[in-house]
């Protein structure tokens, strides 16, 4: 297993690109990695972007991202409101959209996973392959019913109060979600800590990714 530091970014600094097709997205797939890389790399800038927010979860979704983000003044949150559920039919917009982000020239993208069974996470993936052709993309994973976990091969180590603060915020701000049958601390800690056996991180949960192109 290879290990990689920080330390680079940790001199240079960084910027992050969050793509999310949906409120909760990137706090659930990534939340507890954004939280540890603004800890450890102090000055770090965030672009942080939902394509679907209208209305309440529009708002969950602002007030979430200014908590995840609250590490940074280096932030940027857009919200989009394209319909949820029906982005493959939207994708000339949204591909538009896309062009937009890329004078950010980020150094790290985290965006869906490419087999993720969601119609809509699926698009975004896809745009940001097709927008980004050298720079280090991680797809991040969203369990769900439709059982599309697959085997992810980065890892990011989290500790336990990571856990628990990127656990905090999603009860805190997805009062639209809490009634969902999968939506519950249980699932969200379960997979935390799987990944993390997986990857023998030290403190015993991390989250996990799909690299699928690394230039070394």
């Amino acid at each position: 297993m290879i290990t990689i530091s920080l330390d680079a970014w940790k001199r240079t600094g960084i910027s992050i690109l969050c793509l999310g097709a949906h409120s909760d997205d990137i706090e659930i797939g990534c939340g507890g990695s954004i939280l540890r890389l603004l800890r450890e790399i102090p000055g770090a800038a965030v672009n942080w972007v939902v394509f679907c927010a209208t209305g309440d979860r529009a708002a969950e979704a602002r007030a979430s991202a200014e908590d995840f983000l609250s590490l940074t003044t280096r932030r940027s949150v857009r919200l989009f409101d394209f319909q949820d559920a029906h982005l493959p039919t939207q994708t000339a917009a949204v591909k538009r959209e896309f062009e937009s982000f890329k004078s950010l020239q980020p150094d790290l993208i985290l965006t869906h996973f490419r087999q993720d069974l969601h119609q809509d996470h699926r698009v975004i993936c896809e745009l940001t392959w097709n927008t980004f052709r050298d720079h280090l993309i991680l797809e991040y994973e969203v369990p769900k019913y439709d059982a599309d976990l697959a085997v992810p091969n980065v890892f990011i180590p989290l500790d336990d109060d990571t856990c628990r603060t990127k656990l905090a915020l999603l009860n805190k701000h997805f009062a639209s979600q809490r009634s969902k049958h999968w939506f519950d601390d249980e699932l969200f800690r379960g997979l935390l800590r799987l990944r993390g056996m997986e990857c023998r991180s030290p403190t015993r949960y991390a989250e996990a990714f799909h690299g699928r192109k690394l230039v070394i």
